[in-house]
């Protein structure tokens, strides 16, 4: 490869303009205007800024949320007997059988409670505790 020099007859004169004011100065005249290059993240990089964000937020809910009403005192022990479901009975039909007139409501409920039950389906054969009168 050759290379080829052409002199065009023009030449520069000391302290003549380099460029017309209309043009923004050069990088190297500009150095102390410098602005850093803006942050890009990789791929791997957004997924562990994610995944730090959401360890962040669960470790705030995990210390800031709903604590347990979980005591270390026993509770108020009950007296209870237990009863096999028969076919054809309810909740609400043992409740009553064992509640105070218009307290069968509660009873439900109590009975609900004692033996972790999420609803008032029963089925045969299956053994609860219920309070005695």
């Amino acid at each position: 490869m050759s290379t080829c020099a052409i002199n065009t007859g023009v030449t520069r004169r000391e302290g003549a303009a380099r460029r017309p004011a209309s043009r923004p100065a050069s990088r190297a005249a500009r150095g102390s205007e410098r602005r850093p290059a803006p942050v890009r993240l990789t791929r791997r990089g957004r997924v562990l800024a994610v995944l730090l964000l959401v360890g962040i937020l669960l470790a705030v809910l995990t210390a800031f949320g709903a604590h347990s009403a979980a005591t270390g005192d026993a509770g108020v022990p009950v007296q209870t007997r237990t009863i096999e479901v028969g076919e054809g009975d309810t909740l609400w039909g043992i409740a009553s059988d064992v509640a105070k007139p218009g307290e069968v409501r509660e009873m439900v409920h109590e009975i609900e409670e004692l033996n972790a039950l999420s609803g008032s389906a029963l089925s045969v054969g299956q053994e609860i505790a219920v309070p005695v009168g």
